[in-house]
């Protein structure tokens, strides 16, 4: 059972046997699958029912899903998990740029997309029933009381699942970044290895991990850092990883 019959996942390719393939694999699995065959039917299916997950090929006419994964992250907080050609590692990295939360290399098992696919939706479950977040945390005394961890400019609040702007707005971010910032929360001053911020992801192989991780460093530098060209809340550890410096 993959998760239950009330998970909404949408399917994007245009290859008509991947799409009946994987549509009907996931929803074998339990969940409530949606088939689409460009970004048009994508938007469509999406303003009808908001979906738990996207699982978007990369190569489809007119606008191809790179372009689409841009759009959607810009508006949307759902999971995306993409599915590219074997050779193409630059999809797979300019994917993971756009907010991809994983990949599937194509040809791929069909075991293995449901794990992965499992595993995005597991990180970007979010608590229901949370009080709201107060607009401006003042005092280290109320983040803890908050649970919210402060990274720079910005808040992370781990019962929400949000990162917050010190105005209380939201900043966007993965699951898997969400993942990430926890990771680095839990080990402050601590010095942690790629493979280590790696963790429970499903993604997997030498050829593009490191460069998934500090893809995913640069991106959420940009949003917690004064100056991300000189970053002082997650330092690169030269040959080893990063560290997470939690302000005083």
């Amino acid at each position: 059972m993959l998760q239950n019959a009330s998970t909404r996942i949408v399917v994007v390719d245009d290859e008509p046997d991947v799409l009946s393939m994987v549509s009907d694999y996931l929803g074998r699995g339990g969940c409530h699958v949606s088939r689409c065959a460009n970004g048009a039917e994508l938007d469509r299916a999406i303003d009808m029912v908001a979906p738990d997950l996207v699982v978007l090929d990369v190569n489809l006419p007119g606008e191809d899903g790179i372009s689409i994964a841009r759009r959607l992250r810009a508006t949307k907080q759902v999971p995306i998990v993409m599915l590219t050609a074997l050779a193409d590692t630059i999809d797979r990295v300019v994917g993971l740029e756009v907010g991809a939360d994983d990949y599937v290399t194509k040809p791929f098992d069909l075991r293995e997309l449901a794990a992965r696919v499992h595993a995005v939706l597991r990180r970007a479950q979010a608590a229901g029933g949370c009080p709201a977040v107060p607009q401006r945390p003042q005092s280290a005394r109320e983040r803890r009381q908050l649970n919210v961890a402060c990274f720079g400019e910005a808040f992370l609040d781990f019962d929400a699942r949000r990162l917050i702007d010190r105005n209380g707005a939201d900043l966007p971010i993965t699951a898997t970044e969400f993942e990430m910032l926890s990771t680095f929360a839990q080990h402050p001053n601590k010095v942690l290895t790629r493979d280590r911020l790696l963790g429970d992801s499903s993604e997997h192989g030498s050829g593009c991990c490191d460069r998934a991780i500090d893809i995913r460093v640069t991106r959420i530098r940009k949003r917690i850092e004064v100056n991300p060209t000189r970053p002082q809340v997650i330092r690169t550890v030269r040959s080893v990883g990063y560290v997470y410096v939690p302000p005083a």
